[in-house]
């Protein structure tokens, strides 16, 4: 479709539209020794307002995952909503692929932002990795965690044992970064508790070439190195308030995690469940974890209870 048309592209138009008339600015900042940051950041700081810092997962950039929240999180926060590297416009030259430099990134991003203090952080999925690392290293620094559908307290034996959808890390890259039609459907079922799967081959290709060739090798290496030698007893524990939101009919990284990680950090974190959504809740339920968030960075009390199954429950 190079020739053609791309949804893809009139989309990404849309999301930096989006962005910049919320109030944001797209920044680039050279971290130095190969690196460099792309970040959405406020065209005007507010001394008065807390930081408040996005973190996405795997698949696109930072746009496309967080779209649907900025206009309500800009007018209580400083926002910022960056690429991490070797997604949208960040890059590295470095061979280092963990999550500690993914988190050394962001912090000096932040740093050189001036918003390195009083930060309120919400990671998804692969981000919540991220904000998990941050949140352990930085800790006078990182006032309150939300993290969303994040495996982190996953162990390298899970994968044998069964608990995933897929048999090996190569077949999680297969379905996680899909370079072809039929992997993307794979990629919808398992992220989505009612996919849609009736888009032509045409526009998921569009799709692929537009979000998904760039640095394919890199985020690759990004997946196996979040796996290898994992285990919960080298995982810290978070000492801030944390949030952690799960959609219940999750495949890439089942509630069985969610509540192994609420196990782990003991009284200091609070689980919220959200029914009929699976790992991808930022597009499933965007209000209901939007509500969620809001509340916890903010300190709103919670509504009165309703007897309403579709509404995410609190797990003690």
């Amino acid at each position: 479709m190079s020739n053609c048309f791309s949804i893809a592209k009139a989309f990404e138009w849309y999301h930096r539209y989006s962005f910049s008339k919320a109030g944001l600015q797209s920044t680039t900042t050279d971290l130095g020794e190969g690196t460099v940051m792309h970040c959405w950041a406020p065209k005007a700081h507010n001394p008065s307002k807390p930081n408040l810092l996005l973190i996405h997962g795997m698949g696109a950039n930072a746009m496309w995952q967080w779209n649907q929240f900025i206009s309500h999180f800009v007018p209580h926060f400083n926002l910022y909503v960056p690429d991490l590297v070797f997604f949208g416009e960040s890059h590295s030259t470095r061979p280092d692929r963990s999550e500690a430099f993914q988190a050394q990134c962001v912090m000096g991003l932040m740093e050189a932002q001036g918003a390195s203090k009083n930060m309120r952080v919400v990671g998804i999925s692969y981000g919540g990795f991220v904000a998990y690392n941050m949140a352990t290293r930085f800790k006078d620094r990182v006032e309150r965690v939300v993290l969303c559908c994040s495996g982190v307290c996953m162990e390298d034996r899970d994968m044998e044992e069964g608990l995933f959808k897929v048999k090996s890390v190569d077949e999680a890259v297969s379905v996680l970064l899909p370079q072809n039609a039929e992997k993307m459907r794979e990629l919808l079922r398992l992220t989505f508790v009612k996919p849609n799967l009736k888009a032509p081959s045409c526009i998921l290709n569009d799709f692929i070439n537009v979000l998904g060739k760039e640095h394919y090798e890199e985020q690759k290496g990004l997946i196996h190195a979040l796996h290898k030698d994992r285990k919960l007893s080298d995982l810290p524990k978070m000492t801030q308030p944390t949030l952690l939101i799960w959609g219940e009919e999750d495949q890439v990284f089942p509630l069985e995690l969610a509540h192994r990680l609420k196990r782990h950090l003991g009284e200091n974190a609070e689980l919220v469940i959200i029914k009929n959504a699976g790992h991808a809740i930022n597009v499933e339920k965007p209000k209901e974890m939007c509500k969620h968030i809001e509340s916890f960075l903010m300190d709103i009390p919670p509504p009165p209870k309703q007897h309403n199954h579709n509404n995410g429950h609190k797990v003690d």
